[in-house]
């Protein structure tokens, strides 16, 4: 018989003991109604009052009703604290067991304000993903969203394992500070040399320690926003950019673009084959979004281009960069 039955039947041993009682030493003025009713508020011991004035052996029994109920309702919490620990224990083991199955996975370190925004991202793309958080308050958040979690320092050589870095395609390494950043790329790099390892710093000096370390890309979020800003502020044509990184090919540093043609007249009318994008800058468009919002995936030469239009525009990022040159400011 388990712990929570047994509980279950001390209570109701004390209600029906404590009912008895009353309804016994009570005399003719007690009802049963009475007797149960004075029996739960004194196990509850909400202090409503007797139902009737107490003889002293009703007093005594009162006493034994409280002393033994608030036993059983300590014995209850305690049993009910240990069955969401071992809940508790059973989520945490299972989610671990499904870590140690995954391959070609993800794996942030740390989950600040960029671990959160690349977590999400690689949710949104239905890619696997671990991440290794130490705050206690971070970890139950992941893990309440449905994640993998490693709730450890990724400083730690046993936190990176249980990570399954052996596993791994990619890192993103966004600790809090470019210290813990360098030695974790340094100790995963070791552990797997094939590993692709994008670090975060904060401090352009670090840049160069962190390739050296090993770290295949390294960004500094406040100078990529600080030049994404200056280009938007630029050329107000530039809506939206996106890097693509291969894990596999590092030295493939390709930039899609999202830019307006509002304002860009030689492009009115012009058949796409004819824009000379390919020729002129070695860039390729993707894609087109209309006025209306309709959007054309890997449009056809004959498509017409308007000054209405947005277009996707993917090359190499100095290419891209050539060509944002000649936009008008």
């Amino acid at each position: 018989m388990n712990k929570r039955r047994l509980i279950i039947l001390y209570f109701i041993f004390l209600v029906v003991f404590g009912s008895v009682g009353f309804y016994i030493l009570g005399g003719e003025n007690w009802s049963w109604i009475d007797s149960i009713y004075m029996t739960v508020i004194t196990l509850s011991t909400v202090g409503f009052g007797e139902v009737h004035p107490l003889t002293d052996s009703g007093k005594i029994l009162s006493v034994f009703i409280i002393i033994f109920g608030v036993t059983g309702i300590g014995v209850l919490i305690r049993t009910f604290s240990e069955e969401f620990i071992q809940i508790d224990k059973f989520r945490k083991n299972k989610m671990m067991r499904n870590i140690s199955n995954l391959k070609n996975h993800f794996v942030i370190c740390g989950y600040g304000r960029m671990g959160a925004v690349i977590a999400q991202e690689l949710h949104n793309k239905h890619l696997d993903f671990v991440v290794i958080e130490m705050d206690d308050h971070k970890a139950e958040h992941i893990v309440s969203k449905g994640w993998y979690c490693v709730h450890g320092d990724a400083t730690s050589e046993e936190t990176l394992i249980s990570a399954r870095i052996e596993n791994a395609t990619g890192v993103a390494v966004v600790l809090a500070n470019d210290q813990d950043n360098l030695f974790v790329t340094l100790s995963m790099k070791t552990s797997n040399p094939n590993l692709f390892i994008l670090s975060r710093c904060s401090i352009d000096d670090n840049q160069s320690k962190m390739i050296r370390a090993g770290a295949n890309k390294v960004v500094n979020p406040y100078t990529a926003g600080g030049h994404r800003i200056a280009e938007i502020l630029s050329k107000p044509q530039v809506e939206d950019s996106i890097s693509v990184l291969s894990p596999i090919h590092s030295s493939m540093n390709l930039t899609l673009d999202e830019i307006s043609l509002d304002n860009m007249s030689k492009y009115e009318g012009v058949l796409l084959k004819d824009s000379k994008f390919r020729e002129e800058y070695d860039v390729m468009v993707v894609g087109i979004i209309n006025q209306n919002g309709d959007s054309i995936i890997n449009p056809s030469p004959d498509t017409v281009l308007h000054t209405t239009d947005t277009i996707l525009l993917m090359g190499d990022t100095s290419n891209m960069a050539r060509f944002k040159e000649n936009l008008p400011s």
